[in-house]
Formats: structure tokens, C-alpha cells, sequence
């Protein structure tokens, strides 16, 4: 095992999507497309769909077929801890954050990283997402060798929100 000394992804290398496995595709489809509002790109009968925003192939894969009427992956077993959806400006995280508030949807937690601000949740079939907007580098806590000093710090929702008056 290495400690990645002699070799570096590239800067320019990027996560494209998740593919999850899900227990009900409609009720996953009605999270996804319905309250989070990712676009429907293809149907695989009645077994798979693939989710995008802004006419992506897909950003989101979701299948039924290996779990169809699964129960949740247990807490305390090796497996995908959350996945992340970045949202470009402020006011887009205060969009589906509005959303989830109108749709009563359970959140699990929320935190002002210093890089950026986030809010936590489970989908229907109990998979982690992180809901997140990232400051712009230059606003980056540091610590005092100038290194990245993230934190975590109570998120207050009415600060957000303001950015939809804005």
C-alpha cells in the first residue's frame, strides 16, 4: 500500500454520478424527481432510472435490481456513508431547503463548514445525502500556517432563506 506519494489524480478529475440501489423505484423516483427535483433522462422499464440537472446523461442512477423490497443497509456495515449534491449558488441550497421545509421532509442534521454549508438527510430507502453549497475558495477558514481549517457550526436556516428575498 502506497500513501499516494509518487502518484496524484488529476486536478481536473471529478466524481460524474452515483448509482444507488434502491428498494421501490417509485417511491424513490417521487424523492428524487418529485421533491428534489432532478429530471427524469431514461426509464429501464420498471426497474432503473436515471436522474440529471441541466440535461446531464445522469447524475443519479437508481435500480432495483439487486434490492427491490430491500430493507435499509444496516448503520454499523461498510457501505457509501452519504452522497453529496453540490449546488452552485447560495440561493439554490435556500431553494431546496424551502422545498424540503413545504414537503415536512425529515432532515437529519445541518452545519456551516467555513468552506461551505450543508444540510443533511436521508432518502427514502435510508441513503445519506449531504445537500451542500461551497464558498468561494478565497473565503476558506485557515489556520495559522495558512492550511484549510474547516469546522462545524450550527447552519441557521433563516440566514439561508434570506437569499430568496434576495
Amino acid at each position: 500500500m502506497t500513501n499516494g506519494e509518487n502518484f496524484k489524480a488529476p486536478s481536473t478529475a471529478r466524481i460524474g454520478h452515483v448509482h444507488l440501489k434502491v428498494s421501490d423505484l417509485e417511491k424513490a423516483l417521487d424523492f428524487y424527481n418529485g421533491i428534489l427535483g432532478f429530471e427524469i433522462t431514461q426509464m429501464m422499464g420498471d426497474s432503473a432510472a436515471f436522474l440529471s440537472a441541466g440535461g446531464y446523461h445522469h447524475h443519479i442512477g437508481l435500480n432495483t435490481w439487486h434490492s427491490k423490497g430491500a430493507s435499509e443497509a444496516p448503520k454499523n456495515a461498510v457501505g457509501l456513508y452519504h452522497t453529496a449534491i453540490l449546488y452552485e449558488k447560495r440561493k439554490e441550497l435556500a431553494q431546496v431547503l424551502q422545498r424540503l421545509l413545504e414537503v415536512e421532509y425529515p432532515l437529519t442534521g445541518a452545519a456551516d463548514h467555513g468552506v461551505s454549508e450543508a444540510i443533511y438527510l436521508n432518502d427514502p430507502d435510508g441513503n445519506g445525502l449531504e445537500l451542500y453549497y461551497d464558498r468561494p475558495r478565497r473565503e476558506w477558514p485557515k489556520d495559522s500556517q495558512g492550511g484549510l481549517a474547516m469546522y462545524s457550526k450550527a447552519l441557521h436556516f433563516d440566514d439561508l432563506l434570506a437569499e430568496l428575498k434576495n
